[in-house]
């Protein structure tokens, strides 16, 4: 297949949940097919990153707008759009005619908006079947952090864009030709949106070639880590109450625990939790070394979409994972079994401290956890990705045409699970990805 792929922000360094995501399935793609990667960014041009990225991806084409960075200046001035901020401040002019002459001149099968933040830079008439790859529902995060943001004039912010989000998100999913979700959950969101059959699933994945437990030896240390992007507003709410109204009952029941904050961009919040007991890192050369000295694995996440990334990471590493619903919302783990899920700061503290105190729980968990990490190597949730863009790569065809391929390709899909889980149980984006903006 000849596919175009757009992508807002730059794709490297491969940093983020959503960046992951799209670097694995890309990478798989290239393997066994014409990919061209549209990546458009803003600030100063950066050569650098243009000549990386085309090393990664061959042949990737590169954009410099020069969009200021995410600032309180520059959302006062596109408030008046009835667009929300984080699709308005990704629209750019050159991007959009950059998109059109490649779908006029290369004549591709398919096309992949990875992101809704794209979503304005294709034509308004979609003649290339094309997909929209959707990370999170994106008016769902920004209802959730709207609720749970103590700053008064953010949450009025946040309440607007949700506003405006819940508006947009509806019309593009219907816009677009199919829709790529990343969870059953995030289907059953977008079914109130358009037809579900328009919609296929395609979780999550881990590099097993990277994260992989054999040889490792077992932590002695009472460490308890929490890894991601510290620099968007879930991950900073997350740590912000778990320091606050958990670790402290952890402390007293486990003196000699310690809490390490592992991510890029530590918010000034996040900052200021660092103390005797709590490290926090910044921005890591690998964090694979920190999971291997780490007894548990913490995602106590209140606010969030899509699936979190880091927790199949954790799990294919061989480390028992406390979080909340939220933060496990998407992923094919299972309460007791390969996960402890909590979603009170009470059961949240008393389920860290008894994986620290108790070794042979910790071990089971850990044992348990690995094995169902390995279903999800990259490979195969490429495999399953490309399976879809095959079926909706219809040429030559009008709109509704290509519409009515999406519901055929979406009811097959449907017919099967979403994932090869037949005998097991179900419980169960950064400023650059759309997110909520850090100010």
């Amino acid at each position: 297949m000849k596919i175009l792929w757009v992508k807002a922000g730059k794709l490297l360094p491969v940093d983020t949940g959503g960046k992951i995501r799209s670097y694995n399935i890309l990478r798989g793609l290239v393997k066994r097919n014409d990919v061209t990667l549209l990546s458009y960014y803003g600030g100063a041009r950066d050569t650098g990153y243009e000549k990386e990225i085309a090393e990664h991806i061959p042949g990737a084409v590169t954009v410099c707008t020069g969009t200021p960075d995410s600032s309180v200046i520059d959302y006062v001035r596109r408030l008046a759009n009835p667009a929300p901020y984080a699709v308005t401040k990704f629209t750019s002019p050159t991007v959009q005619t950059k998109v059109a002459s490649l779908l006029e001149e290369r004549r591709f099968d398919v096309a992949v908006c990875d992101f809704l933040a794209a979503s304005l830079n294709f034509p308004r008439v979609l003649e290339t079947p094309t997909v929209l790859f959707q990370h999170n529902v994106e008016s769902s995060l920004w209802q959730r952090q709207a609720r749970h943001e103590p700053n008064l004039a953010k949450r009025a912010a946040f309440k607007l864009e949700a506003a405006k989000m819940s508006r947009y998100e509806r019309a593009a999913v219907t816009r677009f030709h199919h829709v790529i979700a990343v969870s059953d959950g995030d289907r059953e969101l977008m079914s109130a949106m358009t037809d579900a059959s328009r919609i296929s699933v395609v979780p999550t994945g881990v590099d097993l070639s990277q994260f992989d437990s054999a040889g490792l030896e077992k932590s002695s240390e009472p460490l308890v880590i929490f890894v991601g992007s510290m620099d968007w507003e879930a991950n900073i709410d997350a740590m912000d109450y778990f320091c606050r109204e958990i670790w402290p009952v952890v402390t007293t029941k486990v003196p000699g625990a310690r809490l390490r904050i592992v991510g890029r961009n530590p918010h000034a919040r996040v900052k200021r939790l660092a103390g005797d007991s709590i490290e926090v890192t910044g921005t890591v050369a690998s964090v694979i070394e920190h999971y291997q000295e780490a007894a548990v694995n913490i995602v106590p996440l209140r606010v969030g979409g899509g699936t979190r990334l880091k927790i199949y990471e954790a799990m294919a590493m061989g480390k028992a994972t406390v979080s909340t619903s939220i933060g496990a919302e998407g992923l094919d783990v299972n309460d007791g079994r390969d996960i402890l899920i909590a979603d009170s700061s009470e059961k949240f503290a008393e389920s860290v401290i008894s994986l620290l105190a108790d070794a042979s729980t910790r071990a089971r968990i850990e044992k348990a956890a690995s094995e169902q990490a390995a279903r999800y190597d990259w490979p195969v949730i490429t495999e399953r990705f490309e399976e879809v863009l095959e079926a909706i790569a219809v040429r030559d065809v009008d709109p509704v045409a290509a519409r009515t391929q999406s519901k055929l390709v979406g009811a097959a899909l449907l017919s099967r699970p979403s994932f090869g889980n037949e005998d097991v149980t179900y419980h169960g984006g950064a400023a650059a990805e759309g997110r909520p903006y850090r100010a």
